[in-house]
């Protein structure tokens, strides 16, 4: 592939809601522009973008994939984005390297949740935007109903620029509203369009919307709006010229239409990406920091290196490929920059432009186009790479904290060591993913994104690294508190010959309020009991306080004062504190009424409208809290508090509710108290587990 100067190069995401066509998109775009020598089927699974295993057994796009084609003297860098609620952040992360985004539409559906989610990410980029309504090949799709769910959850700016000709199985065509003039297209789907008039039964709708469309144009241009009133309409050129400001400074959002799978539109498409959409360039700079001071880089050739990795993926061959975006300089093959966030030299060798797991090389690019390089030793998603005369720091891409979290265990012992390497590995390319160990159950969790996400990650450690390991619900983190307090004596004494034991305290305990922990107070006088047992006997609650009362758990948020209790000269040691300590702590659960406290989530739920109902009265049944409720356009916000152990399960019950329509993010809040029923019900199958444990060990 050639070397593209910075005002040829477009970088464009390719958005929406799973099933929209996005992947099919990539590939006729592809074919229609010479750089596959065949259209390409998700079906058939050998697509250039959905290339991972995974994705093909699923038929479904996991993680963002790149794709550079050269047009018309430009170059295209096509990010073919997740749709699917539980791959959504790689989308989110994957939007901070492209320009301007392509949303698409499904003309049967319409606008559906994750539609507005990716609109709402590419707005935070200030991305302009083109709305595509895609599948008008399909049974009961409809253009003007997809337009009319466009434009109530986007507003009037959402014109079309393109009508259909024909529709369902018989659409065959489309009509380019700017200049008027229709393409149709062959059955054998070469993507390339016939120019010809505009068909009589589609003349009237098409002169209707013309019409608009130059009305629209005009609005938000003083020059082209006196134009318009005096002429009564506009030229193409002027049209195009104030079309394209118009979509520069998101005024207005142009909808097409096409068939992906039949590759009808692409070549319009194309023509519209190059000529409408912005090059890097047009964006005055990038926000850094140099030495903790906050700087803007200019986006151009002269200057420093620098680039920020967006993306990084594990190959089997070529090892860690690092996606990047040249945010300033031009980045030579052979270049050897540091990576800012670890201190590290990387030597990038052989550069390329990503064509999907294939890396096309390139003797240099320019600021503003994106790269990929294999085997850097430390960089990862998120790190800058500078030159070190100047080494700039950009920001990552915050993401939302995993809803879902599995205990995950090896199989074997070979599994288990190798299990550790391997998810690392992993965490390496997804930035949604968490590995850790939960320090009171001692179990390992993997929190993903959702049920899917995580068994994909096992189906990945399988196939990549074979290591074979089993998921199971984690154990909810209970602790133990108390409502009441207690004044008690803690006596041990024990009598053998030569020293015996003595050791004796009186404690006074009480609550304090939720997340104080614990609490020790010294409030002895008099040398009733020597300063330098003091620590044994604190030690000996907090020990006794981490097997719990109760079932168990680790009791937390209480004050314990020891103020009385009396020593022997000879008899008395650190360890007779530590056990009358101990004595006196388990006196006190006797009436310092203990309680089970359980963890409670923040919950928040996107739906549309129609679910809500359904969806409290659900939550409710969890012994959710509803805290908040908001309405954007046809999707409903719910936000809950929710005991975690009511959430287990929530994934599949939300997607059976909502016909997988819904989304929700869950992190931890605080702690609460256990109602009576389930307590019991806790504390019953803790005791019972640790008589099994106890018998086994017999």
């Amino acid at each position: 592939m050639r070397v593209y100067e910075s005002k040829d190069v477009r970088n464009v995401a390719i958005v929406g809601h799973g099933h929209s066509g996005k992947t099919s998109l990539s590939a006729a775009l592809l074919f229609t522009s010479g750089a596959t020598s065949r259209l390409t089927r998700v079906d058939e699974g050998n697509t250039i973008t959905d290339f991972d295993e995974e994705e093909i057994q699923r038929k479904l796009s996991i993680s963002t994939a790149i794709a550079a084609i050269e047009w018309k003297g430009d170059k295209l860098n096509l990010l073919d984005t997740p749709g699917y609620n539980i791959f959504i952040n790689d989308t989110h992360a994957s939007l901070v390297a492209a320009d301007a985004s392509m949303v698409l539409v499904e003309a049967v559906a319409g606008v559906e949740v994750q539609t507005e989610k990716v609109w709402s990410f590419a707005a935070e980029y200030h991305h302009p935007r083109a709305i595509l309504i895609n599948k008008l090949d399909r049974d009961r799709a409809s253009f003007d109903r997809a337009l009319s769910s466009v434009q109530s959850r986007f507003g009037r700016t959402a014109i079309p620029i393109q009508l259909p000709i024909g529709s369902e199985k018989d659409f065959k065509g489309v009509i380019d509203l700017i200049r008027m003039k229709a393409y149709t297209y062959a059955a054998d789907g070469d993507g390339k369009g016939r120019e010809g008039d505009i068909p009589e039964s589609h003349a009237e709708a098409a002169k209707a919307a013309h019409e608009a469309l130059v009305e629209m144009v005009a609005e938000g241009n003083d020059a082209l709006l006196e134009e318009f009133f005096e002429q009564g309409t506009l030229p193409v050129e002027h049209i195009v010229e104030g079309l394209n400001s118009a979509i520069r400074e998101m005024r207005l959002f142009p909808v097409m239409c096409a068939s992906a799978l039949h590759n009808i539109g692409s070549d319009l498409l194309l023509n519209f990406m190059v000529e409408s959409f912005p090059a890097p360039t047009e964006h005055a700079s990038n926000h850094g920091q140099i030495n903790g001071r906050e700087t803007d880089r200019p986006l151009a050739d002269a200057g420093p290196v620098s680039a920020f990795v967006f993306k990084t993926s594990a190959d089997a061959f070529a090892g860690r490929i690092s996606y990047f975006k040249v945010y300033s300089g031009v980045l030579r093959n052979d270049a050897h920059l540091q990576s800012v966030q670890h201190g590290a030299e990387e030597r990038l060798a052989h550069i390329g432009a990503p064509v999907g797991k294939t890396i096309a090389p390139v003797s240099e690019l320019h600021a503003g186009d994106i790269g990929a390089v294999s085997k850097l030793k430390e960089t990862l998603t998120g790190d800058t790479l500078a030159d070190k005369s100047s080494l700039i720091t950009y920001p990552q891409v915050k993401l939302p904290e995993p809803s879902i979290a599995f205990a995950i265990e090896a199989k074997s012992r070979q599994d288990e060591d190798r299990m550790g390497h391997a998810i690392h590995r992993l965490l390496e390319e997804d930035q949604s993913l968490r590995f850790y160990r939960d320090p009171q159950t001692k179990e390992f969790l993997v929190a993903g994104c959702g049920q899917q996400h995580v068994e994909i990650v096992v189906s990945r450690l399988k196939k990549r690294y074979h290591v074979d390991v089993a998921l199971k619900a984690p154990k909810i983190p209970y602790r133990e508190t108390i409502r009441g307090t207690a004044d008690v004596q803690g006596r041990h004494k024990k009598q053998t010959g030569g020293h015996g034991q003595f050791g004796d305290c009186w404690i006074r305990m009480e609550p304090l309020p939720r997340g104080a922990k614990f609490e020790f107070v010294n409030d002895i006088f008099g040398g009733s009991i020597p300063k330098n047992y003091i620590p044994a006997v604190e030690k000996g609650i907090i020990e006794t306080a981490e097997k719990g009362f109760l079932a168990g758990y680790p009791m937390v948020d209480f004050r314990v004062t020891v103020y009385d209790g009396s020593y022997h000269d000879v008899d008395s040691s650190e360890l007779s504190f530590k056990l009358a300590a101990r004595k006196a702590f388990r006196n006190a659960m006797g009436t310092a009424k203990p309680a089970l406290l359980e963890p409670v989530m923040n919950a928040e739920i996107h739906a549309p409208v129609e679910y809500a109902g359904d969806l409290m009265g659900d939550l409710n049944s969890r012994r959710g809290r509803i805290s908040g409720m908001e309405t954007q356009g046809p999707t409903q916000f719910i936000r809950a508090q929710v005991p975690m152990s009511e959430m287990l399960n929530y994934q599949n019950d939300l997607t059976s509710m909502t016909q997988g329509r819904a989304a929700f993010t869950m992190e931890f809040d605080h702690y609460d108290f256990v109602p009576q029923p389930q307590a019991e019900k806790i504390i019953s199958a803790a005791r019972a587990a640790r008589t099994g444990e106890e018998e086994e060990a017999d």
